[in-house]
């Protein structure tokens, strides 16, 4: 049996490595994603997880992955790091909210649930180039969320400089600011005059050139680097046994909105490990890719929609590769020749269906009418991805199946699409968005391509040192 601490390429060209080489290396060196080569089973395990606090719990889940890259004592005093910044005690609270219970994900230091695993990933990176004297240049691609989470869990730290693309223009001004009013010398922002998609698509071909990848030592926050995905399985735990202690339900189901894939294949590999979880319900706005695969069997892109939701405005879900992997039974060449037709057509068809997975989508009508609902209703204000969510999640309603929903982001980032959905009815506001405003800002404008973001780390960095 393969030891649970080595990890894979989803594309089987790069030899099985440990943890924290996983993690230094982001994207697989094959142009594939890093995983697990086996996947803990902990059902014996739950009875003893159940009453377990946040960081505990963590400690548990993480450390079945970590091996012996960090000792316990270590792990625990990262773990502690990563959330002594959260303002509630409970890191990940779950709310009753109506018909369903809402995890409420918004409590990290940027209002989003990127938060829950940037910052201990950046406190990973600098636990590992202090113990090995490297240094990181991370790069990064976001719809959003991630790029603000990952630099306020990296600013200022030694050995690591960092640079975030975003689509110019297609976030929101909360989100703008949240990245690029961060000056710290180590923090570079790019916009991209593109869609999130081409951002990723440039971030997968800078990352498979190896030279320039290993000239700069580059090292990935977005989702395609395993760590992210592993520090998401933990809220998953959390959340389905806050819910069976209040419901006394055996299993609970749980909602996602997700546009890129890496939050729900969290929940899905907590469902794999033995979590009470029975259901997934995946969610998303008008870009829905992922919707109509798991109706269908076809994924298929389309073009880019910009809507209320704009950290789910994804055509090209970087996570699916991993699904993907274990949907055709753990072989690398099916991968390849799936992904290979993907690239070149647009589309790739994968016959029967997951029953573990339900999914539905919401336009802009349905997430207005969610957040106007939840709010005259619950007095609950969700932000416009949230609410997505709970759009679809009313579909879903089953009395002995509990209903998780995911909260993903402060209401407070999204002002917009409140007051869209409100008018002057109710304000979204929160402390740390509403500081943003006036500050001083930088970033480039750049074409999305792979040789003028190139030219720019390279600029900034200086000559290669040996």
């Amino acid at each position: 049996m393969p030891d649970p601490m080595t990890y894979i390429s989803t594309r089987g060209r790069v030899p099985p490595i440990g943890f924290a080489e996983a993690v230094m290396m982001g994207m697989a060196d094959d142009g594939g994603l890093l995983l697990p080569a086996t996947i803990p089973e902990v059902r014996d395990r739950l009875d003893r997880w159940q009453s377990l606090e946040y960081a505990a719990l963590a400690c548990e889940i993480l450390g079945l992955y970590i091996g012996d890259d960090l000792t316990p004592e270590a792990l625990r005093a990262l773990v502690r790091r990563s959330y002594e910044s959260f303002d509630h005690p409970e890191v990940t609270p779950v709310r009753e909210v109506g018909p369903v219970h809402v995890l409420e994900l918004y409590h990290g230091p940027t209002l989003a649930f990127k938060d829950v695993a940037l910052q201990f990933l950046g406190n990973l990176f600098e636990q590992i180039l202090a113990e090995t004297g490297r240094t990181l240049n991370i790069l990064g691609a976001t719809s959003g969320d991630t790029g603000s989470a990952a630099i306020h869990g990296v600013r200022g730290k030694t050995n690591i400089n960092i640079f975030i693309m975003h689509p110019h223009r297609r976030v929101s001004r909360v989100q703008e600011l949240q990245m690029t009013s961060v000056l710290d010398p180590n923090v570079h922002n790019i916009a991209i005059r593109g869609t999130f998609d081409d951002g990723q698509r440039v971030l997968k071909e800078i990352f498979t050139d190896l030279p320039f990848k290993t000239a700069y030592r580059l090292g990935a926050v977005n989702s395609v680097n395993w760590a992210r995905v592993l520090a998401q399985i933990v809220y998953y735990f959390y959340a389905a046994f806050r819910v069976r202690e209040r419901t006394g339900a055996a299993a609970v189901q749980v909602c996602v909105p997700t546009g890129n894939f890496g939050d729900i294949f969290a929940g899905w590999l907590a469902l794999r490990m033995g979590a009470p979880i029975r259901r997934l319900v995946l969610a998303t706005n008008e870009n829905d890719i992922l919707a109509r695969f798991f109706r269908t069997g076809v994924y298929a892109r389309g073009e880019v929609r910009h809507t209320l939701s704009p950290s789910m405005d994804i055509q090209v879900a970087s996570n699916f590769e991993r699904y993907l992997f274990f949907r055709v039974g753990e072989d690398p060449s099916v991968v390849r020749e799936l992904i290979d037709r993907f690239t070149r057509t647009g589309r790739l068809d994968l016959p029967g269906a997951d029953p573990v997975f339900v999914a539905g989508s919401a336009d802009r009508n349905a997430t207005l009418g969610a957040m106007r609902r939840y709010w005259r209703r619950q007095r609950y204000l969700p932000d416009p991805h949230t609410a997505v969510g709970l759009a679809v999640a009313e579909s879903f309603l089953d009395p002995a199946l509990p209903m998780v929903c995911l909260a993903t982001a402060h209401p407070a980032k999204f002002p917009e699409a409140v007051r869209d959905a409100l008018g002057d009815e109710v304000t979204a506001t929160h402390e740390r968005t509403a500081a943003l405003f006036g500050r001083p800002t930088r970033c480039a404008v750049l074409p999305a391509t792979r040789e003028a973001v190139e030219r720019f780390i390279a600029q900034t960095l200086g000559p290669v040192r040996d």
